[in-house]
């Protein structure tokens, strides 16, 4: 029975995350290479040259967890340890952390140059896929 359960929530968490722009934005998709540079601090711009408002979750969510092992293969720990070098360093800044999806929504939502990684069930009007996980592995 355990590992019933175990097994239908992991597929659960890599499947789902989808990363989104404002639909006002017009960027129509991300590579992955595109995708880590703009979330490691490796970038500050879209392909455009249009500045990103970059977004993260809290270090406890589940799937700020999911999100950084399907890009990178690292864990939050990891992702922590990797921004505290880069800041000690003076080489970039983290993304602006968010309580939820939910608000992390809301936020690409009101501001154009904004990407955020959400749950897919909570795409709604205002939002624009530029990159899905199931698609790229």
């Amino acid at each position: 029975m355990l590992t019933i359960i175990s097994l239908a929530w992991v597929p659960t968490s890599r499947a789902e995350l989808v990363v989104v722009v404002n639909q006002e934005n017009p960027l129509a998709n991300l590579s992955s290479r595109q995708l880590i540079d703009l979330y490691m601090g490796r970038s500050s711009h879209y392909p455009d040259g249009m500045m990103v408002l970059t977004t993260d979750l809290p270090d406890s969510s589940p799937e700020r967890e999911a999100f950084y092992r399907q890009l990178v293969g690292k864990s939050a720990a990891q992702i922590n340890a990797y921004w505290a070098r880069l800041l000690f360093a003076g080489k970039s800044e983290p993304p602006y952390t968010i309580s939820s999806t939910e608000n992390a929504a809301d936020y690409v939502k009101n501001n154009k140059n904004a990407i955020a990684y959400i749950n897919e069930a909570e795409l709604s009007q205002g939002l624009k896929v530029v990159y899905r996980f199931e698609d790229s592995q």
